[in-house]
């Protein structure tokens, strides 16, 4: 019996993951079509006036657009750079702890974040981030400074994003470094301390090159990302005051189609985030193997 044969058992496991995937994901789709019609859902998909592009025309014509897509790339970038930045050098710093207890009490507490959704948190970040009863509000009160609104204040509102996006999944990405730190060879941390580098000469020269690899794959895959910017997140924290600059791609699609009936509008830009997100994850799979070597088939 040929192997292929001999393990269809553990191949037909993959079966009912491969249902699940066709009905939820590839099932839907059919449903683009609505894209480039007038839907009318009394007439449904097959009664409805076919217009082309005349839904993206629509779309691209609205001021709110552009201020939504530079919206999403600009906090989806301040999300990446910190996804990358602070692991990292969290995952640094752990690697200096000599006692293992201390360490790992310190990797669990940070790791604890990702396992709870944006639901909950929003309503634990509503409270810490109050103006009236927040503990930051009462530290900035505390330091002589006026409380502020951190969730009503356009210019504030894009950096809570960031900022509490990085609590929930720090841990989790440090993860990764530390793993990548256990496969650099301790002959190279023995050969530095024989030539005289002390811990921070021993990071720069021989940590941070022997993370190379795990670094250049993770910066290159976050670049598929550039236009997803977090709907549960911001869906949860935002509100009226800060569509100026907490608006993005998924909670203007979800506004236009779910609220104000607008499918066909709404399925055009999400179509047009989908098609660019499918180019942008095409390149980052390149840049990934071309400068990392990862590749999945």
């Amino acid at each position: 019996m040929s192997k292929k044969l001999a393990n269809w058992p553990l191949h037909l496991m993959i079966l009912p993951s491969l249902v699940l995937v066709l009905l939820f994901n590839y099932g839907p789709m059919a449903g683009i079509v609505i894209a480039f019609q007038k839907f009318i859902p009394a007439k449904g998909i097959t009664g409805s006036e076919w217009i082309g592009w005349g839904n993206f025309k629509y779309v691209m014509s609205l001021p709110d657009t552009y201020k939504v897509l530079q919206n999403t790339v600009y906090i989806a970038l301040m999300k990446i750079v910190t996804g990358l930045v602070f692991p990292l050098t969290i995952a640094l710093l752990l690697n200096e702890i000599a006692r293992k207890f201390v360490k790992r009490s310190i990797q669990t507490l940070i790791y604890l974040p990702h396992f709870l959704s944006w639901t909950i948190l929003g309503g634990v970040l509503v409270d810490i981030l109050s103006p009236s009863v927040g503990i930051v509000n009462e530290i900035v009160k505390m330091l002589g400074f006026e409380p502020i609104y951190f969730l009503g204040n356009n210019n504030w509102f894009p950096y809570v994003l960031v900022a509490t996006n990085a609590w929930k999944e720090v841990g989790f990405s440090t993860i990764l470094y530390l793993a990548a730190l256990t496969s650099v060879n301790p002959a190279l941390y023995e050969a530095a301390v024989v030539d005289g580098a002390n811990r921070l000469r021993q990071t720069w020269h021989v940590s941070l090159p022997g993370m190379r690899p795990i670094i250049i794959l993770l910066a290159t895959l976050s670049l598929a990302s550039v236009l997803n910017a977090g709907f549960d997140q911001v869906f949860v924290l935002y509100n009226p005051q800060v569509y100026a600059s907490g608006d993005i791609i998924d909670t203007f699609v979800y506004r236009m189609g779910l609220i104000s009936a607008q499918f066909g509008p709404a399925t055009a830009i999400g179509l047009f985030n989908s098609i660019v997100s499918f180019i942008l994850i095409a390149v980052a799979y390149y840049m990934a193997y071309r400068f990392a070597k990862y590749r999945i088939f």
